[in-house]
């Protein structure tokens, strides 16, 4: 038996254990165990690791996927790339737990996006700043579609929400939405953008998949606009890290 799971903060949303319990009936593996570790904090990790000696690997989600970088004693190139991990191998050696960190998020999101993309979706706008949009970016950028960041915070690189205008989104077909504005139990948020402003030509892919509908892909559809969750991205993400930890 070995137990694999998810680490994050609040995860009451996840729908990871159903995903992974699909994958583990498929693979005849029934005995292994996907688990929920919610914490407050990152240094409540070696009690994970200790108190669960059977733990193999474990997803990462929001908002560790950058602190998670100073525990690890080796990352892949797409995890390099990103500068953001999601997936973590554990090994355990005379005594030692080694944990390697991978990025599962970019392949899942490229493959996932790609087939939706159409010409006009030649501009993106990435909303965040967390690990996610770090791999959107860095898909995006292998997609050849230009982008431009947006975020909360003051960044040089980066527009703040009140300087997205009706001329912004009009070169920018392509919304991918990084942050977790929507997401459950909190569906009544959703990103501040002029939503009259958008049009069939847009696409919104909103990472958040519960709800399988969030308020900022309801008010794009509204106004005509195809829109994606990220139910499909997690699934691809989660089959990636299988791959990964059987490996």
């Amino acid at each position: 038996m070995a137990v694999f799971g998810l680490i994050g903060y609040p995860l009451s949303h996840s729908k990871s254990p159903e995903i992974f319990n699909s994958i583990f009936e498929e693979a005849n593996a029934s005995e292994h165990h996907y688990k929920l570790f919610p914490l407050k904090s990152l240094k409540e990790l070696n009690k994970v690791l200790n108190k669960e000696p059977d733990l193999t690997g474990f997803n990462i989600t929001i908002p560790y996927k950058k602190e998670i970088l100073s525990q690890l004693y080796e990352i892949d190139q797409p995890a390099v790339d990103c500068w953001a991990v999601n997936t973590v191998k554990v090994s355990r050696m005379k005594g030692r737990v080694l944990l390697k960190g991978f990025n599962t998020d970019l392949p899942a999101f490229k493959e996932s996006l790609e087939k939706l993309l159409k010409p006009q979706h030649s501009k993106a706008l990435v909303l965040g700043s967390g690990g996610a949009a770090s791999a959107a970016k860095v898909a995006l950028k292998q997609l050849g579609i230009d982008f431009q960041s947006v975020s909360r915070q003051m960044k040089f690189d980066a527009l703040q929400y009140s300087d997205v205008d009706n001329q912004v989104l009009k070169s920018h077909k392509l919304v991918v939405n990084c942050t977790p504005l929507g997401m459950y139990p909190n569906s009544e948020t959703c990103p501040d953008l002029p939503f009259q402003s958008f049009t069939e030509q847009h696409l919104v892919y909103d990472m958040v998949y519960n709800p399988t509908e969030t308020l900022l892909m309801k008010r794009a559809r509204a106004q005509g606009a195809q829109v994606q969750n990220g139910l499909e991205m997690l699934k691809l993400q989660a089959r990636k890290a299988w791959d990964i930890w059987n490996n």
